[in-house]
């Protein structure tokens, strides 16, 4: 797998090529879940170009590299232009928290080609949604599984907790794959510290993508970002902006539903300059 780090540390690795001009950057959600996460994701969109698993410095499996430098959580979210400057004809493609990531960095507009969101939100508007949804729903173990990350926070202790919360993330349908998915991952709980303390509960869409060829994904049940927040976000509606909801697909809708995905994105690339193709 070809490998990129920019000056700051960011890291970048090819997943999938074929022709054409794209180069399609895919940011995790989590934090802390690293760009593994993605990978099912980069085979099924099937988008001409490049397609490339994109780390922060300092999460997922992105650290203990020379690149990478110290303290590299100060650098976040802003150090995600970096990745762009390396790349030509660029799509950003952030799931979850990686998308609000993206809408946090106003740098990103100008240098993008395209923007997709999926399973993410304009601000912080979800949580509370998801709070409550959470309480009526309760899932066995999970407690004991948050229990012990509060008293020992680690990657390990993180694992069992996502993978404890997995009933949340998919569907029964795409469940037992989910688990799957979420029990091989790379964790990194100081991510998750950073966020909770300078990113979660105050986030809010620094930029909005007027004239950008926007695609906003999210499954139908999706229960962890309420995507209904979309519907009273300002600038995200309008002919530039493609709203898809995956039936029967939760947080991860290309687990549960990959032909639905896949035809969401050829709708995106159907709206992208047919100049930049040649």
């Amino acid at each position: 797998m070809e490998e990129r780090w920019t000056p700051s540390g960011v890291r970048l690795r090819l997943a999938a090529a074929s022709p054409g001009p794209w180069n399609w950057l895919l940011v995790p959600g989590g934090p802390g879940l690293g760009s593994e996460s993605l990978a099912g994701l980069a085979q099924v969109c099937t988008v001409p170009g490049r397609v490339w698993l994109v780390d922060l410095p300092g999460d997922g499996s992105n650290r203990g590299h020379a690149a990478v430098p110290a303290r590299p959580f100060q650098r976040w979210p802003h150090v995600l232009a970096e990745a762009l400057d390396q790349l030509e004809d660029c799509v950003v493609v952030g799931h979850s928290t990686g998308g609000m990531f993206a809408l946090s960095v106003p740098a990103l507009e100008r240098r993008l080609s395209a923007l997709v969101l999926v399973s993410s939100g304009p601000d912080a508007g979800w949580r509370q949604a998801f709070e409550r949804w959470a309480a009526a729903h309760p899932v066995p173990g999970l407690e004991d599984a948050a229990q012990r990350y509060a008293a020992s926070p680690g990657d390990g202790t993180l694992r069992d907790l996502t993978v404890a919360a997995a009933p949340w993330n998919f569907t029964a349908a795409g469940l037992t794959r989910g688990r799957a998915l979420l029990a091989g991952l790379t964790y990194c709980h100081e991510a998750v510290t950073w966020a909770d303390a300078h990113f979660d509960a105050t986030y809010r869409a620094a930029w909005r993508p007027r004239g950008l060829p926007t695609l906003i994904v999210s499954g139908a049940e999706d229960h962890v970002v309420d995507q209904r927040v979309w519907e009273r976000a300002d600038g995200f509606t309008g002919p530039e902006v493609l709203r898809h909801v995956i039936d029967g697909a939760g947080h991860f809708p290309w687990i549960e539903n990959p032909r639905a995905v896949r035809a969401a994105f050829a709708a995106l690339l159907s709206r992208l300059s047919p100049a930049a193709e040649g």
